[in-house]
């Protein structure tokens, strides 16, 4: 089983929001939207939905058009951004839903309400109020009430996106373990990368309607499509280098690359391409700032007076002169 889309065009009057998009998601997979806001990646999964209707192109799945398929005879499971859980149900009864509307069994929707919060961490809450829980919680239930049902495709629309950084970042780790527990079909929309590449299979990166690459999340990282997608991806930093037996050189040093094409490459830098170490590069350090789990520097450098971004263990002292090397973890191959 596998959802197709091909040539997908949606315009809201004059204004393309989608434009020609060629996708699909086979049978297990998970496949994340990733983009910054704006660029057309909700409309694309509301299409898929069939909450939009498209001006050209096709929805498939399988070898069936979906076109005249409503929306709630599509088999999809929606997941969005503030979970909309009913208030006036409790837990247990939100996660039923679904399986109500189908008339399954009381004891089958027993059965399977408990296997699902006991899926998404929430076993014993069944009586609760939703109004009770965090959103982390509100979250887990949506997901549950979503998956209850068994729907042929999961489509998830920034389903973490209201929650704090750290929640964020746990409840991408359970949720990537619950899809994948549950061998579900998904098409997630995100505009985190993190998000995306904790959750997802494969990357379509979009970009002002269009997709504009595919991909395992480790090769979308290591070698965006071109520069827009690579400072999208945290670059913001370009430099000539060449390639040679799996090592990249450039004016800020040399680097092992051994996944990097040989000969002429573009190197994109993000802010932890460049660490503070014993020798390298040489420079004065401008400014220092404390971030989570890192110092970001900010440096000078002696040959080309040039600023760059780089990090370390510790503070240090601005006017200090630094030594930096590449680190090959924050570089990437720019196509």
């Amino acid at each position: 089983m596998m959802l197709s889309v091909a040539d997908l065009t949606v315009r809201y009057g004059s204004f393309t929001a989608v434009s020609e998009v060629d996708v699909e998601v086979a049978d297990g997979e998970v496949l994340a939207l990733l983009g910054p806001s704006g660029c057309g990646k909700s409309t694309l999964l509301r299409a898929v939905a069939g909450l939009e209707p498209p001006a050209a192109g096709t929805v498939r799945w399988d070898d069936t058009d979906l076109a005249d398929v409503p929306v709630h005879r599509r088999g999809f499971g929606l997941v969005f951004q503030d979970g909309q859980l009913f208030p006036h149900r409790d837990v247990a009864g939100n996660v039923a839903f679904g399986l109500r509307m189908r008339r399954v069994p009381a004891a089958e929707r027993h059965t399977r309400v408990a296997e699902l919060l006991e899926l998404v961490g929430l076993e014993g809450y069944g009586r609760r109020k939703v109004t009770e829980l965090s959103g982390g919680e509100q979250q887990r239930v949506a997901l549950a009430r979503a998956l209850a049902p068994r729907p042929r495709l999961l489509l998830l629309d920034e389903p973490l996106s209201a929650l704090d950084r750290a929640l964020r970042e746990q409840l991408a780790m359970d949720l990537a373990g619950v899809l994948r527990v549950a061998g579900a079909t998904a098409l997630v929309v995100t505009h985190d990368h993190d998000e995306a590449f904790t959750l997802a299979d494969r990357v379509a990166v979009m970009r002002a309607g269009r997709i504009v690459q595919t991909g395992p999340p480790d090769e979308v990282w290591r070698c965006p499509a071109d520069e827009d997608t690579a400072r999208f991806l945290g670059c913001g930093l370009f430099v000539p280098a060449v390639v040679a037996d799996g090592v990249a050189t450039c004016d800020l040093g040399s680097v092992a690359l051994p996944w990097a094409p040989e000969g002429p490459v573009t190197l994109g830098l993000r802010p932890t391409a460049l660490r503070l170490a014993a020798d390298g590069i040489s420079g004065k350090l401008i400014r220092s700032v404390h971030r989570r789990d890192h110092v970001r520097l900010q440096v000078r450098l002696d040959d080309t007076d040039q600023l760059v971004d780089a990090v370390a263990g510790i503070a240090e002292t601005p006017g200090d002169r630094v030594h930096l090397t590449l680190d090959p973890d924050g570089l990437a191959v720019v196509r």
